[in-house]
């Protein structure tokens, strides 16, 4: 037997033309318009509607849609087709046929309603800017850096309902399901904030994690990105279809609440509550003898309620809600947090529009430092002689780990007439105190230019310029490596893990920590300390292979009391070079 088959298309018809380069995860060019077309995008279109993709990475949902919209032939712009070669084309009827698709695109331009794709990442912005351009779609579809917090309707979307779609990250390949709840939950707030009436499709390979949204699906389709089994699923941005408050990654506990402030306390709540006040009574008295002004007042105190809260100079309070295991019933642990944030307010007399929820969950990769929102409300707080600006929406952590107070209050101690190195710095509190504690230079390394800026800004807020102060934007990994400078005093506070579009590779503080020790005490005077620590709790330290270190534990003397239930929040040393 033989078999003759003819090669029509020379290439996978799924090849538009456009694309050049996707982003870490593109759609196929036929899946985004399967996905369009069963949104129901065509009507939509027809009828005035804009399109918005919050997440559009490379743009494949944008131009897609403007293709549609516009009546463009999909494979307009691909130079070769396979029966281009063979001997019996008819390249007259073949250049005819162009003609038609191009007028039909000419026509339909003009009348092609607002399309819009952002994204937060600016190298999946400006891929999508390229594969827009190549498509032939310039000023025709709008790319833009947008953080999901940020996105809105098109001004000239003229209140016609439109098209809200979006291929979320789903736990392949770009990171763990734990880290994503929080992102679909904020996309489900700007959902309802700011595109009410509209409709919304959401294409993932994990539906469960849409549950976070707030929304419940009106129609869900199977489709297969590849051989993965994903779900379309189709939402109506409206009232009736809300299901409560979305587990968003800072909201308040008035938002949460709701009237559940104003109702009887069950009999959990009301354990919770006097557990609650009886660690006021006991941290209270503490936290103003000792002169602190932010300090953690609950830690799952009570498995049942699962949260930590910390108090922010009596005004403010941080309810962090620990992700639940897989076998506690999400209804239940709804109603238990619910509980929880009607009962704060009451307890610690802090106006429920300033109590914020946080969803604490293990961290990997970017999503360490993703920002979570941008409404950018900063606030003064006040630590021993310090003081740091704090943001309570916009990330997943305040700007000020309050496990590290006593170890601050050490490096201040320590600091006097010393040259100070602050390794992934964060928002530059060690640096402060060490500048207060009177350090003759300090020197500040993160790879974020955000929490350098806060960096900055926190070390003006106590009233140092920047002439003795540096800042450096680097990877700490290969800095340590290449700086000829001697210090004195050294603080070491690297991530768990980390990786970056900046980092060549991945971070594992106990997989790299010796060698990354090695390079740092190589920077120490000959009598100089560094002071190492991390959130491992797991970590062992590898003294063997560190043997020209002399290596203290010192994370006991550096739990602050209202840690105490929680001694493994942090590992500490002392270490110093042996000769």
């Amino acid at each position: 037997e033989a078999t003759v088959s003819l090669d029509l298309s020379g290439e996978s018809l799924h090849r538009r033309g456009y694309r050049e380069e996707g982003g870490a995860a593109p759609l196929k060019e036929n899946l985004a318009a399967a996905i369009l077309l069963r949104a129901g995008w065509p009507a939509i279109a027809r009828a005035g509607g804009a399109f918005v993709d919050p997440m559009c990475g490379s743009g494949t949902l944008p131009i897609e849609a403007a293709l549609i919209a516009a009546d463009i032939a999909p494979g307009l712009q691909r130079p070769y087709f396979g029966f281009l070669k063979w001997k019996r084309h008819d390249a007259a009827v073949w250049k005819e046929l162009i003609a038609e698709a191009r007028e039909r695109r000419e026509q339909g331009l003009r009348h092609l309603p607002s399309i819009v794709g952002y994204d937060a990442d600016p190298r999946a912005v400006r891929v999508a800017l390229a594969n827009v351009e190549r498509a032939g779609l310039r000023g025709q579809v709008h790319i833009e850096k947008r953080e999901l917090a940020a996105c809105a309707a098109p001004r000239r979307s003229d209140h016609v309902p439109g098209l809200v779609a979006v291929n979320p990250p789903y736990g392949e390949r770009l990171g763990q399901v734990t880290e994503l709840r929080h992102l679909y939950a904020s996309f489900g707030d700007r959902l309802k904030e700011r595109f009410p009436g509209w409709r919304a499709v959401v294409f993932t390979g994990n539906p469960d994690l849409a549950k976070n949204m707030g929304l419940r699906a009106r129609r869900a389709h199977t489709m297969y990105n590849g051989a993965l089994e994903c779900r379309l699923l189709s939402f109506e941005v409206d009232p009736q279809w809300y299901t409560g408050a979305a587990l968003g990654p800072a909201r308040t506990a008035a938002n949460m609440a709701g009237d559940v402030t104003q109702a009887p306390l069950s009999a959990g709540a009301e354990m919770f509550a006097n557990r609650l006040r009886k660690n006021l009574r006991h941290l209270g008295k503490w936290a103003a003898r000792e002169g602190i002004y932010c300090y953690r007042v609950y830690d799952a105190d009570m498995p049942e309620y699962a949260v930590a809260i910390d108090i922010y100079e009596g005004q403010w309070a941080v309810v962090q809600e620990y992700e639940a295991p897989a076998t506690i019933d999400a209804a239940k642990a709804r109603v238990r947090l619910q509980d929880a944030l009607a009962v704060v307010p009451q307890v610690l007399g802090i106006a429920p529009e300033n109590v914020f929820l946080k969803v604490r969950c293990r961290q990997k990769g970017a999503a360490q430092y993703e920002k979570l929102a941008a409404e950018g409300n900063f606030h003064v707080v006040r630590e021993a002689n310090c003081k740091f600006l704090v943001n309570f929406t916009d990330y997943l952590d305040t700007g000020l780990f309050l496990d590290h107070r006593s170890t601050r209050w050490t490096l201040q101690a320590m600091a006097k007439g010393k040259r100070f190195l602050n390794l992934f710095a964060y928002t530059g509190t060690a640096t402060v105190h060490a500048a207060m504690g009177g350090a003759a230079a300090t020197t500040t390394v993160d790879m974020s230019q955000t929490y350098l800026a806060w960096a900055r800004r926190n070390l003006a807020l106590n009233g140092f310029s920047e002439h003795r102060h540096v800042f450096v934007q680097a990877d700490c990994l290969e800095w340590v490596k290449a700086e000829k400078r001697r210090y004195d005093l050294i603080f070491l506070d690297p991530p768990t893990f980390s990786t970056s579009k900046r980092m060549e590779t991945t971070f594992d503080v106990q997989r790299d920590h010796v060698q990354l020790l090695k390079d740092v005490t190589r920077l120490l005077k000959r009598d100089g300390v560094l002071i190492f620590s991390n959130n491992n709790r797991r970590f062992k330290m590898d003294r063997e292979a560190l043997a020209e270190l002399r290596i203290e534990d010192i994370t006991r003397a550096t739990i602050p009391k209202d840690f105490e239930r929680n001694p493994r929040i942090h590992n500490c040393w002392r270490i110093t070079r042996s000769t």
